[in-house]
């Protein structure tokens, strides 16, 4: 499926056209700009204006220091496996929308059909395939490891970005890449039009950049690279809670069109910036970088080489580690964003950040649906028959139905749902507080884990279950919901009660409850990590961030 953008109403562009239209475009530009040349004013602009601002505040060595280089080549071999990673963690919601509410038909951009008319279709089924090299590990359904990937190099990729800042602006080599005259935008203008007139500017001999290249790298330096970082943050379900005045304007979904929007700007920078090395002299440029000198040597070619080597091998040999050692990445990757993670991850959410008013007019179903006989019969009567059973390191044990869990204290709430894939939506949960039912079965002082038990089972067959640490079952908002927007859950979205755990992720939201049962370690429950995602999709049992 092409990418498209919504256009208007509900008319789509495929993205593909944009090559054929680019060309057509591109040399009705170089006409136009070679037919300006022939007029006067405009030579007279060049003229006037070459290129490059000749102020006095630029760089009086053309060759760039060896640090220069070195980050440049440790950025590039970052950024393959965080765009990699991050196109494989779009593509398990390949939708992108500018409001907080994930609706269908809504979005302005899509890789994938639109949503079929099945009410039952889920978010799970919409994810899409990327060829194996393309995608970051490169199979359908392998969001928990992109995310490893994804987060954990983001963490280099900062400190290399801070460690840049840093020296840039203790050596003065900012002003090679900061404006400092306004005039760079008519020389901008100018150096567009030689460009595009293939009669390019000619190159300074003391490194300065033309005023075009100066503020390509400048937006991608000052502005695209804190943008990403920014958009980021902006994606993370704790912030949003922690953050509420920012998160109610900037929502989780804005933040990922614009975090989108530059790995576009990324994306056209590169191929622009590499193609401009080699046509505007290679080994000039590549010893300008890597060797130190502006002279024609071949030193920094095999500088180069040697970095692309390095490149290829990381490339290639990415995806084969990860089917691997996938608990390697985990851990690596959590070693990494851990610290970040742990600083927000305990954060009690309040309510009344959302009305009735903000409640999403679609709500995605998600999960693989129950359709066991035991099931089925007690969805056949009406769940009359349906009975919680809460037991483990608990003083009381019980076994509540329907009935007895809604004559308890009521609880209701309005909160954003956040799902790993990247989705989201608001709605109104009515149910049963977990502190209730906490103070009803009264844990011992060993229990530490809380486990719920879903009567669905996981992808890959096996009962859905997930555990959570019992500090979480005292906050404002953990709940058993068996309402959803006033009127009781629907099948799709967990009847007859669902977990509600405002600070984590939607996979931990178990729905179809069956049981819960208070343990003291969760290593001898299912595989061990603390949920089915977390066994056999490598999820982190803790996805606060």
């Amino acid at each position: 499926m092409a990418p498209r953008v919504r256009i208007g109403h509900n008319r789509w562009f495929n993205l593909l056209w944009l090559i054929p239209i680019g060309f057509v475009v591109l040399i009705v530009a170089v006409a136009a700009a070679k037919g300006l040349r022939n007029v006067n004013a405009v030579e007279q602009f060049i003229t006037a204006h070459p290129g490059t601002v000749a102020d006095g505040a630029g760089p009086t060595s053309a060759a760039l220091p060896i640090w220069v280089g070195v980050q440049h080549f440790f950025n590039l071999f970052l950024l393959i496996f965080i765009i990699r990673s991050g196109l494989q963690i779009l593509t398990d919601h390949p939708r992108l929308y500018w409001t907080r509410h994930s609706t269908p038909g809504r979005e302005w951009f899509r890789i994938q059909k639109p949503v079929p008319s099945d009410p039952l279709w889920t978010a799970k089924k919409d994810s899409i395939d990327l060829p194996g090299q393309v995608g970051l590990p490169g199979i359908r359904h392998s969001i928990g490891l992109a995310r490893w990937w994804h987060l954990g190099v983001d963490v280099l990729w900062l400190v290399n970005g801070i460690v840049f800042y840093v020296l840039m602006f203790t050596t003065g080599e900012w002003r090679r890449v900061v404006p400092t005259s306004w005039e760079v935008f008519p020389n901008a203008a100018s150096t567009l039009v030689q460009y595009l007139s293939l009669n390019w500017p000619a190159e300074t001999d003391v490194g300065g950049y033309n005023s075009l290249q100066l503020l390509a790298y400048f937006i991608t330096i000052f502005i695209a690279a804190p943008l990403a970082f920014i958009t980021g943050l902006g994606m993370s379900p704790a912030l949003s809670t922690r953050f509420r005045r920012i998160s109610s304007v900037l929502s989780i979904q804005a933040a990922r069109s614009l975090h989108f929007l530059v790995l576009v700007w990324f994306l056209l920078f590169i191929v622009v910036h590499v193609a401009l090395v080699f046509m505007t002299g290679l080994l000039r440029n590549l010893n300008h970088l890597y060797a130190n000198n502006n002279g024609g040597g071949w030193v920094g070619f095999w500088v180069f080489a040697a970095s692309m080597v390095l490149v290829v091998v990381g490339w290639v040999a990415a995806t084969p580690f990860t089917f691997r050692h996938p608990r390697v990445v985990q851990r690596v990757g959590y070693a990494l964003i851990g610290p970040a993670q742990r600083l927000f991850e305990h954060l009690d959410a309040k309510p009344g950040q959302y009305s009735e008013a903000d409640i999403s007019p679609y709500f995605w179903h998600n999960g693989v649906y129950p359709d066991s006989a035991e099931y089925t019969a007690l969805q056949d009567g009406g769940f009359v028959d349906y009975r919680l059973r809460i037991n483990g390191l608990v003083a009381q044990p019980v076994e509540l139905d329907l009935t007895q869990l809604r004559a308890l204290p009521h609880q209701e709430q309005i909160t954003q749902h956040f799902c790993i894939q990247g989705w989201s939506g608001i709605a109104k949960w009515g149910g049963v507080s977990l502190q209730t039912l906490i103070d009803l079965v009264k844990p011992a002082p060993e229990a530490a884990w809380v486990v719920f038990y879903s009567l669905g089972d996981g992808s890959d067959g096996g009962i859905y279950y997930d555990a959570h640490p019992i500090e979480q079952m005292s906050y404002h908002l953990t709940m058993l919901a068996y309402d959803m927007n006033d009127e009781p859950l629907s099948f799709g979205h967990g009847a007859p009660l669902r977990l509600r755990n405002e600070i984590q992720l939607g996979f931990k939201q178990v729905k179809w409850v069956k049981g819960i049962e208070f343990v003291a370690s969760m290593a001898d429950v299912g595989g061990g990590y603390g949920g089915y995602n977390e066994d056999h999709e490598f999820f982190g049992y803790r996805q606060t961030i």
